[in-house]
Protein backbone atom coordinates (compact mmCIF):
# COMPACT_ATOMS: atom_id res chain seq x y z
CA UNK A 1 0.00 0.00 0.00
CA UNK A 2 1.22 3.41 -1.12
CA UNK A 3 -0.43 5.63 1.26
CA UNK A 4 1.30 8.94 3.52
CA UNK A 5 0.73 9.05 6.95
CA UNK A 6 -1.62 12.07 7.07
CA UNK A 7 -3.79 10.07 4.31
CA UNK A 8 -3.74 6.82 5.84
CA UNK A 9 -4.94 8.82 9.45
CA UNK A 10 -7.67 10.52 7.79
CA UNK A 11 -8.92 6.80 6.24
CA UNK A 12 -9.20 5.89 9.57
CA UNK A 13 -10.83 8.64 10.87
CA UNK A 14 -13.90 8.71 8.00
CA UNK A 15 -14.10 5.02 8.61
CA UNK A 16 -14.67 5.57 12.55
CA UNK A 17 -17.03 8.60 11.29
CA UNK A 18 -19.19 6.57 8.82
CA UNK A 19 -19.27 3.32 11.23
CA UNK A 20 -19.41 5.03 14.80
CA UNK A 21 -18.76 2.24 16.89
CA UNK A 22 -16.87 2.94 20.64
CA UNK A 23 -14.07 0.35 19.56
CA UNK A 24 -11.02 1.27 20.13
CA UNK A 25 -8.95 0.37 17.03
CA UNK A 26 -11.38 -1.04 14.27
CA UNK A 27 -10.41 -4.37 12.14
CA UNK A 28 -11.91 -5.67 8.87
CA UNK A 29 -14.75 -7.20 10.45
CA UNK A 30 -16.16 -4.33 11.21
CA UNK A 31 -16.13 -3.05 7.72
CA UNK A 32 -17.54 -6.83 7.04
CA UNK A 33 -20.65 -6.22 8.94
CA UNK A 34 -23.79 -5.88 6.78
CA UNK A 35 -24.97 -3.28 8.39
CA UNK A 36 -21.18 -1.06 7.66
CA UNK A 37 -21.79 -2.22 3.53
CA UNK A 38 -21.87 1.39 2.32
CA UNK A 39 -18.07 1.84 4.33
CA UNK A 40 -16.71 -0.75 2.47
CA UNK A 41 -17.86 -0.31 -0.72
CA UNK A 42 -17.05 3.71 0.04
CA UNK A 43 -13.37 1.99 0.90
CA UNK A 44 -12.66 -0.09 -1.85
CA UNK A 45 -14.54 1.90 -4.84
CA UNK A 46 -12.37 3.64 -7.58
CA UNK A 47 -13.41 7.18 -5.37
CA UNK A 48 -12.36 5.93 -2.24
CA UNK A 49 -9.19 6.54 -0.41
CA UNK A 50 -7.11 4.24 -1.42
CA UNK A 51 -8.27 3.04 -5.13
CA UNK A 52 -4.50 2.71 -7.26
CA UNK A 53 -2.68 3.32 -4.02
CA UNK A 54 -3.21 -0.51 -2.52
CA UNK A 55 -2.34 -3.83 -3.96
CA UNK A 56 -3.36 -7.33 -2.33
CA UNK A 57 -1.79 -10.59 -2.50
CA UNK A 58 -4.36 -13.68 -2.27
CA UNK A 59 -3.15 -17.11 -1.73
CA UNK A 60 -5.48 -20.38 -1.88
CA UNK A 61 -3.86 -22.18 1.04
CA UNK A 62 -4.57 -25.72 -0.07
CA UNK A 63 -2.85 -24.14 -3.41
CA UNK A 64 -0.08 -22.54 -1.59
CA UNK A 65 0.55 -25.89 0.19
CA UNK A 66 -0.11 -27.93 -2.85
CA UNK A 67 2.35 -25.73 -4.88
CA UNK A 68 5.09 -26.50 -2.70
CA UNK A 69 4.72 -30.37 -2.87
CA UNK A 70 5.25 -29.58 -6.57
CA UNK A 71 8.40 -27.58 -5.72
CA UNK A 72 9.56 -30.35 -3.16
CA UNK A 73 8.96 -32.99 -6.08
CA UNK A 74 11.05 -30.88 -8.20
CA UNK A 75 13.79 -30.73 -5.44
CA UNK A 76 12.92 -27.26 -4.55
CA UNK A 77 11.66 -26.26 -1.24
CA UNK A 78 13.23 -22.94 -0.67
CA UNK A 79 10.66 -20.24 -0.42
CA UNK A 80 11.48 -18.29 -3.50
CA UNK A 81 10.34 -21.72 -5.58
CA UNK A 82 9.20 -21.01 -8.74
CA UNK A 83 6.07 -23.48 -8.40
CA UNK A 84 7.65 -26.96 -8.98
CA UNK A 85 5.77 -28.89 -12.08
CA UNK A 86 2.47 -26.18 -12.18
CA UNK A 87 0.84 -28.96 -14.05
CA UNK A 88 1.51 -31.68 -11.12
CA UNK A 89 0.34 -29.08 -8.63
CA UNK A 90 -3.05 -28.18 -10.59
CA UNK A 91 -3.84 -32.47 -11.11
CA UNK A 92 -3.43 -32.93 -7.46
CA UNK A 93 -5.42 -29.25 -5.92
CA UNK A 94 -8.26 -30.61 -8.67
CA UNK A 95 -8.19 -34.76 -7.91
CA UNK A 96 -7.06 -34.84 -4.55
CA UNK A 97 -10.42 -34.08 -3.02
CA UNK A 98 -11.82 -36.04 -5.60
CA UNK A 99 -9.85 -39.39 -4.94
CA UNK A 100 -9.00 -39.38 -1.16
CA UNK A 101 -12.18 -36.78 -0.23
CA UNK A 102 -12.45 -33.46 1.15
CA UNK A 103 -11.43 -34.55 4.62
CA UNK A 104 -8.89 -37.15 3.62
CA UNK A 105 -6.87 -34.34 1.38
CA UNK A 106 -7.18 -31.78 4.13
CA UNK A 107 -5.41 -34.05 6.52
CA UNK A 108 -2.51 -34.58 4.04
CA UNK A 109 -2.05 -30.79 3.89
CA UNK A 110 -2.65 -30.24 7.07
CA UNK A 111 0.21 -32.92 8.05
CA UNK A 112 2.71 -31.49 5.22
CA UNK A 113 2.23 -28.26 6.78
CA UNK A 114 3.17 -29.74 10.33
CA UNK A 115 6.11 -31.30 9.02
CA UNK A 116 6.97 -27.73 7.00
CA UNK A 117 7.03 -25.70 10.12
CA UNK A 118 8.65 -28.05 11.94
CA UNK A 119 5.78 -28.81 14.54
CA UNK A 120 6.07 -33.00 13.69
CA UNK A 121 8.89 -35.35 12.03
CA UNK A 122 8.76 -36.00 8.55
CA UNK A 123 8.43 -39.35 9.12
CA UNK A 124 4.85 -39.08 10.20
CA UNK A 125 4.40 -37.48 7.16
CA UNK A 126 5.67 -39.75 4.58
CA UNK A 127 3.95 -42.35 6.34
CA UNK A 128 0.95 -40.89 4.96
CA UNK A 129 2.32 -40.51 1.76
CA UNK A 130 3.18 -44.07 1.22
CA UNK A 131 -0.49 -45.08 2.40
CA UNK A 132 -1.63 -42.74 -0.03
CA UNK A 133 0.66 -44.05 -3.01
CA UNK A 134 -1.75 -47.20 -3.01
CA UNK A 135 -4.49 -44.88 -4.16
CA UNK A 136 -4.44 -45.55 -7.91
CA UNK A 137 -4.64 -42.48 -10.46
CA UNK A 138 -2.69 -39.28 -11.23
CA UNK A 139 -2.61 -38.93 -7.19
CA UNK A 140 -1.55 -42.25 -6.43
CA UNK A 141 1.50 -41.63 -9.40
CA UNK A 142 1.70 -38.26 -7.39
CA UNK A 143 2.57 -39.28 -4.29
CA UNK A 144 4.70 -42.38 -5.44
CA UNK A 145 7.12 -39.32 -6.69
CA UNK A 146 6.74 -37.29 -3.36
CA UNK A 147 7.68 -40.93 -1.77
CA UNK A 148 11.09 -40.36 -3.52
CA UNK A 149 11.50 -36.95 -2.40
CA UNK A 150 12.55 -37.51 0.79
CA UNK A 151 15.89 -36.11 0.77
CA UNK A 152 15.74 -32.92 -0.32
CA UNK A 153 12.99 -32.23 2.63
CA UNK A 154 15.24 -33.73 5.43
CA UNK A 155 18.17 -30.97 3.68
CA UNK A 156 15.78 -28.45 4.08
CA UNK A 157 14.65 -29.54 7.57
CA UNK A 158 18.27 -29.19 8.93
CA UNK A 159 18.93 -25.80 7.30
CA UNK A 160 18.64 -23.56 10.37
CA UNK A 161 16.82 -20.12 10.46
CA UNK A 162 15.26 -21.20 6.90
CA UNK A 163 12.86 -18.94 5.49
CA UNK A 164 9.57 -20.28 6.07
CA UNK A 165 8.43 -22.29 2.87
CA UNK A 166 4.48 -22.52 3.83
CA UNK A 167 4.25 -18.67 4.96
CA UNK A 168 2.49 -16.30 2.02
CA UNK A 169 4.05 -13.58 3.80
CA UNK A 170 7.08 -14.65 2.12
CA UNK A 171 6.22 -14.30 -1.74
CA UNK A 172 3.35 -11.51 -0.86
CA UNK A 173 6.14 -9.13 0.43
CA UNK A 174 8.74 -10.36 -2.52
CA UNK A 175 5.41 -9.05 -4.83
CA UNK A 176 5.01 -5.77 -3.14
CA UNK A 177 9.02 -4.70 -3.37
CA UNK A 178 8.46 -5.87 -7.29
CA UNK A 179 5.18 -3.98 -8.31
CA UNK A 180 5.82 -0.57 -5.75
CA UNK A 181 9.72 -0.92 -7.05
CA UNK A 182 9.03 -0.67 -10.25
CA UNK A 183 11.16 2.59 -12.52
CA UNK A 184 13.71 1.09 -9.66
CA UNK A 185 12.07 3.27 -7.02
CA UNK A 186 13.41 2.16 -3.54
CA UNK A 187 10.72 0.53 -1.64
CA UNK A 188 10.96 0.41 2.30
CA UNK A 189 7.83 -1.16 3.95
CA UNK A 190 5.96 -0.66 7.09
CA UNK A 191 4.15 -3.57 8.61
CA UNK A 192 2.51 -4.69 11.67
CA UNK A 193 4.31 -6.24 14.04
CA UNK A 194 5.10 -10.07 13.49
CA UNK A 195 7.25 -12.66 14.91
CA UNK A 196 8.48 -14.30 11.45
CA UNK A 197 10.05 -11.00 10.82
CA UNK A 198 12.99 -11.55 12.26
CA UNK A 199 16.02 -9.55 11.51
CA UNK A 200 17.66 -12.35 10.09
CA UNK A 201 15.08 -13.53 7.77
CA UNK A 202 14.65 -9.32 6.52
CA UNK A 203 18.24 -9.82 5.54
CA UNK A 204 17.76 -12.81 3.65
CA UNK A 205 14.94 -10.73 1.33
CA UNK A 206 16.95 -7.74 1.32
CA UNK A 207 19.17 -10.47 -0.55
CA UNK A 208 16.67 -11.55 -2.83
CA UNK A 209 14.49 -8.74 -3.99
CA UNK A 210 15.75 -4.45 -3.35
CA UNK A 211 14.34 -3.87 -0.13
CA UNK A 212 15.86 -1.05 0.77
CA UNK A 213 14.53 -1.65 4.75
CA UNK A 214 11.81 -3.34 6.42
CA UNK A 215 10.26 -1.46 9.75
CA UNK A 216 7.61 -2.85 12.23
CA UNK A 217 5.13 -1.21 14.11
CA UNK A 218 1.57 -1.70 16.22
CA UNK A 219 -1.00 -1.29 14.05
CA UNK A 220 -2.92 0.54 17.02
CA UNK A 221 -0.55 3.57 16.84
CA UNK A 222 0.22 3.26 13.31
CA UNK A 223 -2.75 4.33 10.68
CA UNK A 224 -0.91 3.05 7.79
CA UNK A 225 -0.81 -0.35 9.16
CA UNK A 226 -4.62 -0.34 10.28
CA UNK A 227 -5.24 0.56 6.87
CA UNK A 228 -3.71 -2.12 5.24
CA UNK A 229 -5.21 -4.58 7.67
CA UNK A 230 -8.38 -3.26 7.17
CA UNK A 231 -7.95 -4.15 2.96
CA UNK A 232 -5.79 -7.51 3.86
CA UNK A 233 -8.88 -8.86 6.04
CA UNK A 234 -11.81 -7.83 3.49
CA UNK A 235 -9.98 -8.94 0.33
CA UNK A 236 -9.23 -12.17 2.47
CA UNK A 237 -13.02 -12.66 3.02
CA UNK A 238 -14.11 -11.77 -0.23
CA UNK A 239 -11.84 -13.56 -2.18
CA UNK A 240 -12.56 -16.98 0.61
CA UNK A 241 -16.49 -16.59 0.05
CA UNK A 242 -15.99 -16.45 -3.83
CA UNK A 243 -13.95 -19.97 -3.53
CA UNK A 244 -16.55 -21.59 -1.63
CA UNK A 245 -19.09 -20.57 -3.84
CA UNK A 246 -21.03 -17.77 -1.70
CA UNK A 247 -19.54 -14.60 -3.70
CA UNK A 248 -20.89 -11.38 -3.89
CA UNK A 249 -20.66 -10.32 -7.39
CA UNK A 250 -20.45 -6.28 -6.49
CA UNK A 251 -17.61 -6.54 -3.63
CA UNK A 252 -15.49 -8.99 -5.81
CA UNK A 253 -15.93 -6.32 -8.66
CA UNK A 254 -14.46 -3.61 -5.90
CA UNK A 255 -11.63 -5.89 -5.37
CA UNK A 256 -10.87 -6.95 -8.48
CA UNK A 257 -8.01 -3.89 -9.50
CA UNK A 258 -6.25 -4.21 -6.11
CA UNK A 259 -5.70 -8.09 -6.97
CA UNK A 260 -1.87 -8.67 -7.78
CA UNK A 261 -2.12 -11.14 -11.23
CA UNK A 262 0.95 -13.55 -9.05
CA UNK A 263 -1.81 -14.39 -6.67
CA UNK A 264 -1.13 -17.74 -5.53
CA UNK A 265 -4.89 -19.29 -6.60
CA UNK A 266 -5.81 -23.11 -7.86
CA UNK A 267 -9.64 -22.55 -8.55
CA UNK A 268 -9.98 -21.55 -11.73
CA UNK A 269 -13.79 -20.46 -11.72
CA UNK A 270 -13.17 -18.10 -9.05
CA UNK A 271 -9.83 -16.86 -10.16
CA UNK A 272 -11.69 -15.98 -13.24
CA UNK A 273 -13.97 -13.72 -11.01
CA UNK A 274 -11.08 -12.26 -9.02
CA UNK A 275 -7.99 -11.57 -11.02
CA UNK A 276 -7.60 -8.34 -12.19
CA UNK A 277 -8.39 -7.33 -15.85
CA UNK A 278 -6.09 -7.41 -18.30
Amino acid sequence: MLLGAEAAAECVRETRARIRSPATEYKANHLLRGKHRAVLVWLLAPSGPIYGRARVFLADKAYFAVRKIADLIAGDVAYTGAGGDRALAADLYREGPVSLGPERFTAFLESFNDVMRRRAPAERFFLTVEELAGVGGRVGEIMRLLDRSRQPLEDFLERPGEMPALDPLIPAIMRAVVHWGRDRRPVSILHDEHNGLTEERVAHLKRVVDLAGLRLADSFHEPRVQVADFLAGVARRIAEDELGGRGDPELVALLRPYVDPASVWGDERSWALLRPAG
